[in-house]
């Protein structure tokens, strides 16, 4: 018969791997887990990969069930140590697993790396610490110091490098999470860079039905969401994909750098969004983590520069195609526009023209002569309507032209080129180039400031 010592022996995972269909007591350095997700059943569930120095790679997963979300170890940062009691070795075809039942096994969560805490952050009611796991502990922290500095080190993108419909590696923070219907959630992560620019697939004759979204959302975030967001940068939506939608998103830690392992990233209207694939996987980065410091380090070099708010994709400069009366006037994103504390203002920006309504030169004004244009602009940080209208559409546009003169200008704009200027073929790909523009913010109605807040374009003129 077994002892109690026996009982709670720890066996290596090398070892435990020779363990099938036993019960095992383990401890492992956290290399990354899923996020949280309901079960088929009533259950909620999530895998957690485990390394130590008899098996660094690839490591053991962890199946993990529970009643609810909350009793699932929350690990925070990858590198902490975890302690299970009570799990069983299995297989599933090749892949050998432990799985955790909540009715006997248990586990507790320690901090990992540097830290001199031998006291549990997390751990499960039935969970027994013992002095004598001391140990173990301070052995696998000297051992993951080294591991960890020479793991997944350049197998990261920042958001500049996103590519569509491939399942690639990102590190980014966690801004926000926001429930988008009933138990749907959506977050916002950010690095610091600007996701690259697209090209715009719209018709342009769809803008007045159909035209291009503002936002990912259906709703836009309250004033205190977005002033909170950087102002540099792309703030990048992300969610789960259909059939894995009840994910527990909602439990992501806001203000942490995460490493997510197999996301997915795709275009809904020219906006960019990500998507948490059932195979998605992530890991949560300490503040002093040397890439977590190196993209901090980036980003406030870039806030330093005098073009800071000017796109990466636009460098060295933006196109020629307008100018403005305030040439000496800093250039703002369209997100420092968005959350102005004040809510008439005027501002300097770089951005490109995706959408006008009308589009055709000849709509351009009214019965009475009166320029009336509704442009869509964008830059790595926002989408927002902006109107020419009166007296800034005539310096917009030098005048009153000719409409062929007029086409040709708005077809530079949008991107446009060479045999289609001016023809009824509005559904071909466009890439409309980096202008900048002056933007002054007003608002419609007294009672409602922020609410009936508008744009519109001034002091700015389309060159040919």
């Amino acid at each position: 018969m077994a002892s109690r010592s026996d009982d709670y022996r720890f066996l290596q995972l090398v070892d435990a791997m020779a363990s099938i269909n036993q019960k095992v007591n383990l401890i492992g350095v956290v290399v990354e887990t899923s996020i949280p997700k309901q079960s088929k059943g009533t259950d909620c569930f999530c895998t957690i990969k485990i390394v130590d120095e008899s098996y660094s790679s690839p490591g053991i997963s962890v199946n993990i069930f529970a009643e609810n979300m909350e009793k699932l170890p929350h690990v925070e940062s990858a590198g902490d140590i975890i302690q299970l009691s009570h799990v069983q070795m299995k297989t599933h075809g090749r892949e050998l697993y432990a799985l955790f039942n909540k009715k006997f096994s248990s586990f507790a969560l320690f901090e990992g790396n540097y830290s001199a805490n031998f006291a549990p952050y997390q751990l499960s009611p039935n969970f027994r610490p013992r002095d004598q796991d001391k140990k173990f502990i301070v052995v696998l922290r000297k051992w993951s110091i080294d591991y960890l500095d020479r793991v997944d080190a350049n197998e990261f993108l920042s958001l500049k490098e996103i590519r569509v419909g491939k399942r690639l590696n990102l590190m980014c923070k966690v801004l926000h999470s926001y429930e988008v219907l009933k138990n749907e959630w959506v977050i916002f992560i950010w690095d610091g860079t600007d996701a690259p620019p697209v090209t715009i697939q719209s018709k342009l004759d769809d803008e007045m039905e159909n035209s291009l979204p503002l936002r990912f959302e259906p709703f836009p975030l309250s004033r205190d969401v977005l002033c909170a967001f950087p102002a540099v940068g792309t703030v990048l939506r992300v969610m789960a994909d259909q059939g894995n939608e009840k994910l527990g998103l909602h439990l992501l830690k806001r203000g942490r750098w995460v490493k997510f392992v197999n996301m997915v990233f795709e275009l809904h209207g020219g906006l960019w969004h990500g998507l948490l694939m059932p195979s998605t996987k992530l890991r949560y980065l300490p503040n002093d983590d040397p890439l977590v410091l190196q993209s901090q380090r980036s980003y406030e070099e870039r806030l330093s520069s005098k073009w800071a708010r000017m796109p990466l994709s636009s460098f060295p400069w933006c196109s020629h195609i307008t100018e403005t009366d305030y040439e000496d006037v800093p250039f703002v994103t369209l997100m420092n526009v968005l959350t102005d504390p004040e809510v008439t203002a005027k501002f300097r920006c770089v951005v490109r023209v995706i959408g006008a309504f009308p589009w055709k030169a000849e709509d351009f004004r009214s019965p009475t002569g009166t320029y009336r244009i509704r442009l869509t602009l964008e830059d790595p940080t926002a989408r927002i309507h902006a109107f020419v209208y009166a007296e800034d559409g005539e310096e917009f546009f030098d005048g009153y032209s000719a409409v062929d003169v007029l086409t040709r200008k708005m077809s530079k704009l949008l991107g446009i080129t060479g045999s289609d200027v001016g023809t009824e073929i509005t559904g071909i790909p466009r890439n409309p180039p980096w202008v900048q523009c002056c933007i002054k913010s007003y608002y419609l109605d007294k009672s409602d400031v922020w609410g009936s807040r508008n744009y519109r374009i001034f002091a700015t003129k389309v060159v040919e």
